[in-house]
Formats: C-alpha cells, sequence, structure tokens
C-alpha cells in the first residue's frame, strides 16, 4: 500500500477527495489541518454546531492506494486536471498496516445515525444522547459507519426494522467490511446474520465487532452461505454490484428485500438495466452526490 499526500486550500478539498476517489480509486483519503503543529494551526474544521471563525485555511489529504504505480498514476492526473488546480503535491510513500489504523482512527469519531442511534469508535466516549450504540473498531477493513454510503444503509435499517410487523428471519451482509450493517440488522431484531467478504481482514473486523456489541451473526466468505434471505444489504460499488446481479437476486425469498449502495447518481440507471429481469430497483435516499436503491422480489 501507498500513499499520496497533497495540500490544498480549504474550499478545494470536496473537490479534491472526490476527484481522488472516483477518478484513481483511491482506498480512503484522510483529512487533516497543513498548519498543524504551527502558529496557524486552526481547531476547526466543518464541525457540526461550530460558526464560520477558527476553520482551517489549507488541508492535507493522505490517499491510499493499493500500490506505488497507483498513486503515482494519481498525482500525475491530480497535476493535470482542472479540478486538481492548486494542489500541491509533498509525497508519495509505501504504507505499513499500523499507519493505515493510525489514519482510520484519528478521521473516524462518533457518528449520529438516527435520533438516538450512534456508532461509536471503541477507542470514543459514547455520546449522552445516545439510547442505541454499536461499538466499532474497523481493524484492517472498510467500513467505519462514517461515509454517506454506510450512513443511509443504517438509516434505512433503523427505519425499515420499525416498520415491519415481525423481524428479519434471515439477513445477509454481502461485502461487509466492518461488519457495522450486519450488526445493525441484528441490533433491530433479525433472528439470524450472515456476513461475507473476500478479505479476510474484513471477516476478523466483523466477527471482534460482533462480539464487542454482543450479538450473534456468522461471517466468512460467500461459498459459505446457503438458502435464501428476507433482506440482503451489499454496500459496494455500482461495477460489482451490477455484476452481482443474479447471485443476490437468487438469494433473495419471496418478497425479500434488497437494498443497494456504493451508487453515484450517475449510474442509477445501469443499475436499474442490471437487476430488471428480477426486481425494480428505487432509489430512495441520496447524499452527498450518492445514492441508495432498493427492490422487492415478486411473491
Amino acid at each position: 500500500m501507498h500513499s499520496l499526500t497533497v495540500r490544498v486550500a480549504a474550499a478545494s478539498v470536496d473537490a479534491t477527495s472526490d476527484l481522488l476517489a472516483d477518478a484513481y480509486d483511491a482506498l480512503a483519503v484522510s483529512i487533516e489541518d497543513a498548519d498543524a503543529g504551527s502558529g496557524a494551526e486552526e481547531p476547526v474544521f466543518d464541525e457540526p454546531g461550530v460558526g464560520d471563525g477558527g476553520r482551517w485555511q489549507r488541508a492535507r489529504l493522505t490517499a491510499l492506494f493499493s500500490d506505488e504505480s497507483a498513486a503515482t498514476a494519481a498525482a500525475a492526473g491530480l497535476a493535470a486536471d482542472p479540478a486538481g488546480a492548486g494542489a500541491q503535491i509533498e509525497s508519495i510513500a509505501p504504507v505499513d498496516d499500523r499507519d493505515w489504523v493510525r489514519l482510520t482512527q484519528s478521521q473516524f469519531g462518533p457518528t449520529e445515525i438516527e435520533p438516538g442511534f450512534w456508532i461509536v469508535p471503541t477507542w470514543s466516549s459514547v455520546p449522552a444522547e445516545a439510547s442505541r450504540v454499536i461499538r466499532l473498531d474497523p481493524g484492517m477493513a472498510f467500513g467505519t459507519g462514517t461515509h454517506p454510503t454506510t450512513r443511509m444503509c443504517l438509516r434505512w435499517i433503523a427505519r425499515r426494522a420499525s416498520q415491519r410487523p415481525t423481524p428479519w428471519p434471515r439477513v445477509l451482509d454481502y461485502g461487509c467490511g466492518s461488519g457495522v450493517l450486519a450488526i445493525a440488522a441484528a441490533r433491530f431484531g433479525a433472528a439470524a446474520v450472515d456476513a461475507v467478504d473476500i478479505d479476510p481482514a474484513a471477516i476478523k473486523a466483523t466477527q471482534a465487532n460482533a462480539i464487542a456489541n454482543d450479538v450473534a451473526l456468522r461471517a466468512g466468505t460467500a461459498d459459505g452461505i446457503d438458502g435464501r434471505y428476507a433482506l440482503i444489504v451489499a454496500n459496494i460499488l455500482a461495477t460489482p454490484l451490477k455484476l452481482l446481479a443474479p447471485l443476490l437476486c437468487s438469494r433473495l425469498e419471496a418478497s425479500g428485500e434488497l437494498v443497494l449502495s456504493g451508487i453515484l447518481g450517475a449510474q442509477a440507471d445501469a443499475l436499474r438495466a442490471s437487476y430488471a429481469p428480477w426486481l425494480s430497483l428505487q432509489v430512495t435516499a441520496e447524499q452527498e452526490g450518492w445514492i441508495l436503491m432498493t427492490g422487492v422480489l415478486a411473491a
């Protein structure tokens, strides 16, 4: 794994981080005050409930890539793209596992999903107003609960669970990452939950987080799943979601619900077309350019 570190004006943070993630497939992007440790350091950057004073003037973005060539290509692309105008490339460097954990933890704090329902990292205190909490340590896996795609899935699970006359009998979290969606389904009453991922680190993180939250679920690879599910949640990306359409729909029971995220608004029609042979997908939520799509398999 390699990191690309760039310095940008605070006003350009969103555009630059979106470019690195969407166009150059950054695995993660962290943000910090570029003036940290100097006399110009400011304590606040887009913190809820805080006024406009004291915000960062410059930000340092650190994007993680699978290898050095990917980081180098992103740096070259950023330099040539108008969206990257003004960005200063500071470094491209190898990143070890401990640095990845540090970067993750530094950007992850308590997140409110619904009134009273919070995702709280294991290294943070539980907010006083939290009545339903998932404690989370992503470890080496992806999924802190803070990304819009994850928050939309969590919000959907919380709201839909309150509307159902009975809990889901079986739930599948496909591409579980840290296991946060699987744990949420269990917390909201699902009788049985399976969580699958291709990454051994994700499976390990999911198992550890399930224990930490005192919920029962089965975590492993997709080879271990069988039968059909009342709810399938997949928060991945549009391309793999299109390829997975036959598999995911074959695992839904009659009247089973499918929830898909990791999709940009412009990709909605392509997803609808991929799933049309089995069910009709609808956009049911949108946040920061990302959408949540849901569908129900006909009885």
